[in-house]
């Protein structure tokens, strides 16, 4: 029965279908469905890693073992992963195993929009790009067989829109694929000699997958009028067709990497003028142009953010549909952290302390806004540890009394561990601030090491934050609940002052985890509200000003009481 699905929920389905048995992932925007969805098959065990790189090398541990397996991460959680995925891709696997990456075009969610396709390129991986839904249930399950045909790792690339959007699928059965008995083979050490040997096995299956690539059913020539030809891939190929229709010629890519050769050449020859439409980095007309097509491509469409079918009409001079317009000027809304967020009250503390901070990957990253602006940078995940000691190392004392990092509680395990490491090693009196909100917050609340449950909510080993602190070296660690703003305030002032390196946990569960018991909203006393607005610089949502009194929205409080803390009146109370 055919039923609308939404893209990643289609790439489980696919994966699901084909016989995959594992799956190790990192939770990451706009790909942590693929893993969510797969999770609701009992066949198929699945699991959150501590990052992306334990991801993939775990995924091909079980395809050593004779399992289909898979990972999923976001873009910039390819980054990451890029360590083991060379090495991967010269030593080869049992059984197949296929990576899920999702690009983020239009940075929705993420601090840059890189380009996956080069890391297909770079590794020499094969990539498959599904336009739709339909085709991520079809390419999911092909990549395994193309894994397992030309003994490789594949891609999957999806992006945010054919990853959130919802089109068509017919399901079909599961395929239950025998384990591979594993084989002991000395070649797949990758180190001198047999490192060489790989690589020239690996230029040669990349010759097999060009010639693959010509007849391969994931390209496709839709032939129409032949004034205008288009070469496109993914959310453009449908963009294009909403454009012109049966009004041109279309090749449409589906095998990314590596891409056929007498495939463009044939089509390029077929038509009048060859257009390339492709989001991002201009992977096909570069190939194009290597081929000796002449074509235009980025000198039409821009090489930033994510294109639409208006986008493409306005870049091509056609004429652009009217829509519906409000003459009225909406004001903005930018991001807030939510009413009650724990990380509220520490944030408005560094403000208080005016620290230089250096932010990390998270809901968190919102401390950046107004009013509390509180982060000065961020980069990635973990960099706030490593770099607010090397921000140390260089300014000295001045500024180990006035910076901090701080990062929350799964980013830590992901990746900022190392990074106090570095800290305690190299001795910078620098204070690391852990945002411990129970949960994996930005990505819509998935477990992680530190909560004690695993993937399907089960019981799991827990990590010991404090402990851990103190194992790698740490002798002053400690514990506030961020609601409390004098604890906090004691907290930052004495570890600022301290002379070795020290760490502030910030514990309390994110408002939004469910079950959460709330107390009951808060009330403004108008008789004793004076209006000094006080109560506002906390930044809370729940929390307006009306007729120079403040007013407290019952909807959103949750009765965390942070604003009374700042009401010098006692205007704020239950």
């Amino acid at each position: 029965m055919k039923e609308l699905m939404l893209g990643n929920k289609a790439v489980a389905r696919g994966l699901y279908e084909a016989g995959c048995r594992f799956i190790s992932s990192y939770p990451g925007t706009p790909s942590t469905e693929i893993t969510e969805e797969a999770a609701l098959y009992d066949e198929i065990y699945c699991e959150w890693a501590p990052n992306e790189k334990v991801a993939l090398e775990a995924a091909h541990g079980a395809s050593l073992g004779g399992a289909r397996a898979a990972c999923a991460m976001k873009h910039v959680g390819l980054n990451v992963a890029a360590d083991p995925l060379f090495s991967i891709s010269y030593q080869g696997l049992n059984a197949g195993l296929v990576i899920c990456v999702a690009d983020d075009p239009g940075m929705h969610s993420s601090q840059n929009e890189q380009d996956s396709r080069h890391y297909a390129k770079a590794a020499k991986v094969p990539m498959l790009e599904p336009s739709d839904s339909a085709e991520a249930v079809t390419f999911a399950k092909a990549a395994f067989e193309i894994s397992e045909e030309f003994n490789t790792p594949v891609f999957l690339k999806m992006c945010t829109r054919v990853a959130h959007s919802q089109s068509v699928v017919e399901p079909g059965s599961r395929e239950e694929v025998p384990l591979v008995p594993y084989v002991k083979d000395p070649t797949k050490v990758m180190m001198t000699a047999n490192s060489r040997n790989a690589h020239v096995r690996v230029e040669k299956r990349t010759k097999d997958l060009i010639a693959w690539a010509e007849t391969c059913p994931f390209n496709r020539v839709e032939a129409g009028r032949r004034e205008i030809g288009v070469i496109c891939d993914s959310t453009s190929y449908q963009y294009a067709r909403e454009v012109f229709g049966d009004g041109a010629s279309y090749l449409k890519i589906g095998l990314v990497f590596p891409l056929a050769e007498k495939l463009f050449l044939d089509f390029a020859a077929s038509v009048d003028r060859v257009i390339v439409l492709e989001e991002l980095d201009p992977v096909l007309e570069e190939h194009c142009r290597r081929l000796g097509i002449a074509v235009e491509g980025k000198s039409l469409f821009p090489v930033c953010g994510e294109f639409s079918q208006n986008l493409v009409r306005s870049c091509l001079g056609l004429s652009v549909p009217s829509s519906v317009s409000i003459e009225d000027p909406i004001p903005a809304r930018p991001p807030v952290m939510c009413a009650g967020c724990p990380h509220r009250g520490m944030f408005y503390t560094l403000k208080k302390h005016d620290c230089m901070v250096y932010g990390d990957i998270g809901c968190y990253t919102l401390g950046a806004l107004a009013p509390l602006n509180s982060m000065d940078l961020n980069v990635c995940m973990g960099a706030s540890c490593s770099g607010l000691h090397g921000f140390n190392k260089a300014i000295g004392p001045e500024a180990e009394r006035h910076s901090v990092g701080v990062i929350g509680d799964s980013t830590f395990i992901h990746s900022g561990i190392t990074g106090i490491i570095d800290i305690a090693y190299n001795m910078t009196n620098s204070t690391v601030i852990i945002l411990d909100n129970s949960i994996t917050g930005m990505t819509g609340h998935q477990q992680n090491p530190t909560t004690g449950k695993n993937l399907r909510g089960d019981p799991a080993g827990k990590v010991d934050l404090e402990a851990l602190c103190h194992a790698v070296g740490f002798r002053r660690v400690r514990v506030v609940d961020p609601y409390d703003l004098a604890a906090a305030d004691e907290a930052l002032t004495e570890e600022l002052a301290a002379e070795e390196p020290s760490v502030i946990i910030s514990r309390r569960p994110c408002v939004m985890i469910k079950g959460t018991v709330h107390k009951p909203p808060l009330s403004v006393d108008e008789d004793k509200c004076v209006g000094c607005r006080s109560c506002m610089k906390i930044g809370c949502p729940a929390i307006s000003v009306q007729n120079k009194k403040a007013r407290i929205d019952p909807t959103q409080c949750i009765g965390c009481g942070v604003c009374t803390q700042m009401c010098r009146f006692g205007a704020l109370a239950e």
